[in-house]
């Protein structure tokens, strides 16, 4: 394949807890890193015309990786997929775009909207992917439209409508169609003004969530009518280990990596925080992290 396709960047047997924020994950086949939209289509073709499995991973923030690894092929997004423009009141944003680089983008471009997404770990194609949200924004909330790359149909376009964003969820999710860049409107504001809604929304992030340690994030969905991490204090779960995966002290809706954790680990602990706490309360919490990839063969 790599060969035959001319690639220029590309890892075989890379550990995938060296390109997730949890750390932890066996090694992919082979890694591959598009730099344009074009290269993106062909590998994916590909993949489906020799029937390799394959799997696209942005900046693997929300990634749970099991030991065992990923059979196949991983596509990463490289410099084409870097893009920013602004005009008016619009920002257009390539899938690979930091999330962090994308809210100081708007800063300076003095528009008001992304805030919210200055301390989320992750990319715009994670991002809408899983309809990100923090702090009563949603990245849905903002896009007027995006490029698509449906696999086996070729480039389209969607509006927010064809989205069909909900809470975590996009149609992303469901029809397999890539995002490439998506577009947002934004609000005229001061940069001023942003810059000291950020600094804020990031103070409260360092003072109440665990940075300091390899996560996913929050592991939990919000449930109806309650917090996830509430229900996990209540359950008396806050600092329960298993080996080195833990829920945090800090903040029991994250579960951490203390140093060596195992997927299995993470996932054991899982699946104890959600028997407890449906013991406890009755509500079965819904996991956000997709989990991919095989067992280790003992």
């Amino acid at each position: 394949m790599v060969e035959e396709l001319q690639l220029k960047e590309y890892v075989f047997d890379l550990p995938m807890s060296k390109i997730t924020s949890f750390r932890v994950g066996g090694p992919a086949d082979l890694v591959v890193e598009a730099a344009t939209h074009e290269e993106l289509a062909t590998v994916i073709e590909y993949c489906r015309r020799e029937e390799i499995p394959w799997l696209l991973v942005a900046r693997g923030t929300n990634l749970l990786v099991r030991d065992g690894g990923i059979r196949g092929v991983v596509v990463r997004l490289g410099r084409g997929f870097q893009e920013i423009k602004v005009w008016e009141n619009n920002l257009l944003a390539g899938a690979g775009v930091a999330l962090s680089r994308l809210a100081e983008a708007a800063a300076v471009a003095g528009l008001s909207g992304l805030e919210f997404a200055s301390g989320i770990p992750g990319s715009v194609g994670g991002a809408v992917f899983m309809n990100a949200g923090a702090y009563g924004g949603e990245i849905g909330q903002l896009i007027t439209g995006a490029s698509l790359y449906q696999p086996g149909a070729g480039f389209i376009r969607r509006t927010r409508e064809e989205l069909g964003f909900a809470y975590r969820r996009s149609r992303l999710q469901d029809e397999g169609e890539i995002l490439l860049d998506a577009q947002f409107l934004l609000i005229p504001g001061e940069e001023a003004e942003i810059r000291a809604k950020m600094a804020e929304l990031n103070r409260r992030r360092k003072e109440k969530q665990p940075l300091e340690f390899p996560s996913a994030g929050s592991i939990f969905k919000r449930p109806p009518g309650a917090f996830a991490g509430r229900l996990i204090e209540a359950a008396g779960l806050k600092g329960v280990r298993i080996g080195d995966a833990q829920v945090a002290e800090k903040h029991a809706g994250f579960i951490i990596n203390r140093g060596q954790a195992t997927a299995r680990e993470i996932l054991s602990l899982i699946n104890r925080v959600k028997e407890e706490v449906y013991q406890k309360s009755g509500i079965l919490l819904e996991t956000e992290v997709r989990v991919v990839g095989e067992e280790k063969e003992e």
